[in-house]
């Protein structure tokens, strides 16, 4: 068993994924070995909460709790979730009728919400605090005749959700090359908004090129991607300069994740890899490897690192610097349906 800080609560959880079977080597290097490891990672508020939003969930109302989509995009999560009695659908049609269904952190449109409503279903609202900012400002600026362009992934479930809180006023702009040649209706008054879990740098040259060609475009009132992204972008930019190798935990389908290994290449990392679980490191990365960087997406419990760093330390790298770019202590309140305080809880100190 592994235990697993949350906020202010300690949950047990199994480690259920194949472990590594044989030991990494170690290898010949000029240099002395270490690791940088990179802070903040790991668990964001939005993420806590969320998480814990099912685990009350069940703990309140019994399993099964349906889960619309992934809660959060981590494959080890969702696996926890589900041995605890979550089941995970992919749209509501699935859920038998008076249900208890949770939103991931995500979000979702008002049309999932009505089509949950329909069935009677007890809706709890896992969307991140943050992502509920970004469908405030697109109903707002939809209602004030604002024509949006929304910086986003096709696909991505957050982006689908915020699309459906504005969808005749919003055209999606995926990424820098499509501000180029996008088709958008003439309008005098024009707005971006972005996808919370982006890449600043990528998003800011979205948005120069976008208004090269549309200079009225307005900014929004403030920041939409999240200050988790941008840190663990910021802590990321920091190590990978002096790294051989960086290693960022996280899966596939988590934006923020796959940023993280972009941003790490782009600013000086010699090579880097993303991978859910330490059993996937190759020994062929750590040929001439003197200085690995590691962290972790917004969505990766931290014992997942733990395991990494165990595994390394096999391979010779068992010093670590901890490189800290910023402190994060925010913190969310639960769904109101779970709340049995005023406790605040999401959020890990770091």
């Amino acid at each position: 068993m592994s235990a697993v800080n949350i906020g202010k609560t300690s949950v047990e959880l199994t480690v259920r994924h194949p472990a590594r079977t044989t030991p990494l080597d170690e290898m010949p290097t000029e240099k002395s070995k270490r690791i940088v490891l990179a802070a903040p990672r790991g668990y964001c508020a939005g993420v806590d909460r969320a998480v814990i939003a099912v685990e009350k969930a069940i703990e309140q109302y019994g399993s099964p709790i349906y889960v619309r989509k992934q809660i959060v995009h981590n494959i080890e999560v969702v696996s926890s979730l589900e041995e605890r009695g979550a089941i995970f659908v992919d749209e509501v049609d699935e859920v038998p009728e008076g249900s208890h269904l949770v939103f991931s952190a995500h979000g979702v449109s008002p049309k999932v919400k009505s089509d949950a409503a329909a069935k009677n279903l007890m809706a709890i609202d896992a969307t991140c605090p943050l992502v509920t900012k970004v469908h405030r400002e697109a109903e707002r600026f939809s209602r004030q005749d604002y024509h949006i362009l929304l910086v986003g992934h096709e696909g991505h479930e957050e982006v689908e959700g915020t699309m459906g809180h504005a969808p005749e006023n919003t055209t999606l702009i995926h990424d820098p090359d499509a501000a180029d040649t996008v088709e958008v209706p003439e309008s005098e008054k024009m707005i971006w908004l972005s996808q919370t879990t982006l890449s600043v740098d990528e998003t800011m040259e979205t948005v120069r090129r976008l208004r090269l060609r549309f200079p009225h475009l307005q900014d929004p009132p403030s920041d939409d991607i999240c200050y988790a992204t941008q840190n663990r972008q910021v802590a990321i930019k920091k190590i990978a300069p002096e790294c051989d190798l960086v290693l960022v935990v996280g899966s596939s389908n988590s934006s923020n994740s796959v940023r993280l290994v972009e941003v790490a290449l782009e600013t000086g990392a010699k090579a880097a890899y993303r991978i859910d679980y330490s059993s996937e490191i190759k020994q062929e990365w750590l040929e001439g490897v003197s200085t690995i960087g590691l962290s972790s997406g917004a969505s990766v419990p931290e014992y997942l690192v733990d395991e990494v760093l165990s595994d390394l330390r096999h391979a010779g790298f068992g010093h670590v610097d901890t490189v800290t770019t910023a402190t994060e202590d925010l913190m969310f309140s639960l769904p109101k349906e779970l709340r049995s305080d005023d406790r605040a809880l999401g959020g890990r100190k770091s």
